[in-house]
Formats: C-alpha cells, structure tokens, sequence
C-alpha cells in the first residue's frame, strides 16, 4: 500500500495534527483492518473508475457480504447501478424486497434509503421515500452509522450545513474511519465553515485506508490548493487522474481543470495548457477547460513558454479517456 501521508512530507508540506476521529479508531471499528472486507472492495473501485461496472457490481456485492453496513461500499454498489438506470431499477427493487423479508432490520431501511437517493439523482424523485426509510433506521437503531451518515448526505444536499454535521460526527462515534462521513464533513468544513486546515486533517489519511478511492484524491488536491500547498496539490490531483482513467468520478471529470488552476496559480501557464487540452480530448469539464485554455492563449496568465517548465516535467501527463 502506498503511504500517501509520507508522499506528502516528502513534498514539503506540514501536515495537521493527527485528527482526533482516527485517534480514537484503534479502540472502535474500523473496516479497512479486514483483509476479507478491504479485497473485493478494491478490486471493485479499480473495475470502476475503469468502467467495468459489471465487475465492479460482482465485488462491491461480496464486499459487502462481509460488512454489510459499510457506508463507502453501498455508495459505489449504487454508483455503479446508476451507470445503467436498468439496473438501478433492479436494485431498488431488490433493496425493496430485503425490506418486506426484515422490515425490523435498521440496515435494510438504510440500504433501500441510498438506493431512493441515488434513484432521485437519475430524475426520479424519492428523497421523501429516502427520508422516511432513514428516519425509520434511526427509531430502529439510533447508534446506525449507516444510518447516521445518509441522513447527513441528505442534510448536505438540503444546505442544512449544521444538521448535516450533527450526523456525521454521530456516525464517527461509533465508527471513526467511516470514510463517506470523513469525506462528507471535509466538504462541509471547506466549503461552508472556510477551513481547509480542519477539513484536511478530517481525510488526509483515507487514502492509507482505501488507496482505490479515486475521488478522494481530489478532495485532498483541492484542500492543499486552497492552503497554497501547490506542489503537492499537484501531485493529489495526478493521482486521482491516474487512478480514475474512466473519468467516472470527480477526480476524472474534475482533476483536469483543478491541476490547471494549481499551474497557474504556481506561474506555469505551459502546464496548465497542457492538461487543460487532455481536459478537452477527453471529453471533460469542457467548458471551464476552454474558457481558462482561451484565457491562457489570450495572456490573461503571462507568456506562455513553448514546453512544460522544468520544475513540472516529472508530473505525468493526465490519461486520455479510453476509447
């Protein structure tokens, strides 16, 4: 496993404090301890930032075979059902039948909970389906996690920033690596409470715990951009870049036009144009891509040199989108 953490010393930039939430985790749950857990689900992110969503549904279903209430595993089971609005209807309606067989299971109102969210991002509306199954888990199980962590994603997406942190922070009580409210409370202390600082060390080591997680490599780009940690924002936002060579998740839809914004805040205008063009090819934020590549072109960032700037020539250049 790489250790992303150490990547990050050795460019240079100090890292937070060691975050309260994974101190406590030695003495509580942590899933990404269980080999049996921790295999098929990455076997199952790599099949799907490659767009193999056939194998990513096969290990994502036997990761969660093994911890069944794993929040991050039931989102990328989802994800990966909503690539294909067939087979998200399957799901829901599979997720429908485990309820009527166990309605007294708080995890069976969370799962048919995420699949209604996910149904209502396709164009179908059942957050208040969503709301009542969770609402419903919790009078089951007020300790769910699972539970705990949709309702704060649902919270988020209402704009409700304090409740939503209410219910992460409850869900990391009793599971502190859980990495969906990790990720969700890092987007909350850096969108809405303007603290990158926290929200850094909130995830800065997820990627130790789930190296396969593509997105996360974005998140963590964009915080040490905005702490003007250029270099190794750079170096975040390529690796999620090389991990999502499908451009299914935010690293590869948005990791171009982020590592862009990175170079030209670092004077390097070359780079920028370069990724800013694999943006474009590959079918990506195609719009702010050309919006910023004509700002570049038209010197609203300087001269731009022939090639790449010696100091980025070690960076690889982002993957082209497969055909």
């Amino acid at each position: 496993m790489r250790a992303v953490a150490i990547a990050v010393l050795a460019a240079g930039v100090v890292l937070p404090a060691a975050s309260p939430i994974a101190a406590r985790g030695d003495a509580l749950r942590n899933d990404y301890r269980n080999p049996a857990f921790t295999t098929p689900l990455a076997a199952g992110l790599r099949a799907f930032y490659t767009r193999d969503f056939e194998s990513a549904r096969k290990n994502f279903d036997a990761a969660l075979g093994v911890v069944p209430d794993n929040t991050l595993a039931i989102a990328m089971r989802n994800a990966t059902a909503a690539q294909n609005p067939g087979d998200l209807d399957s799901l829901v309606e599979n997720e429908e039948d485990a309820l009527a067989r166990t309605p007294r299971s708080a995890l069976a109102h969370v799962r048919v909970a995420f699949s209604y969210m996910f149904a209502s991002l396709t164009g179908r509306d059942r957050m208040l389906d969503a709301r009542e199954e969770l609402n419903a888990a919790v009078a089951l199980d007020p300790a769910s996690q699972a539970a705990h962590t949709a309702l704060g994603i649902m919270r988020e997406g209402e704009r409700s920033t304090n409740r939503a942190k209410t219910e992460f922070l409850t869900a990391l009580e009793s599971d502190p690596q859980n990495v969906l409210a990790r990720e969700y409370l890092a987007l909350i202390y850096q969108e809405d409470l303007k603290d990158p600082q926290r929200a850094l060390t909130t995830v800065i080591d997820v990627p130790n715990l789930v190296p396969d997680y593509a997105d996360i490599y974005f998140h963590i780009a964009s915080l040490l951009h905005d702490l003007d940690q250029y270099g190794a924002a750079a170096e975040y936002a390529t690796r999620g870049l090389e991990a999502d060579v499908g451009h299914v998740g935010e690293s590869g839809q948005h990791g171009y036009t982020l590592l862009a914004r990175i170079y030209l805040d670092e004077q390097k205008p070359a780079d920028a144009r370069r990724v800013l063009r694999a943006s474009i090819a590959a079918g990506c934020d195609v719009g702010y891509a050309t919006t910023l590549l004509k700002k570049i072109d038209d010197g609203a960032y300087g001269k731009v040199e022939a090639g790449p700037s010696p100091a980025a020539s070690g960076t690889p250049a982002p993957p082209r989108k497969p055909a």
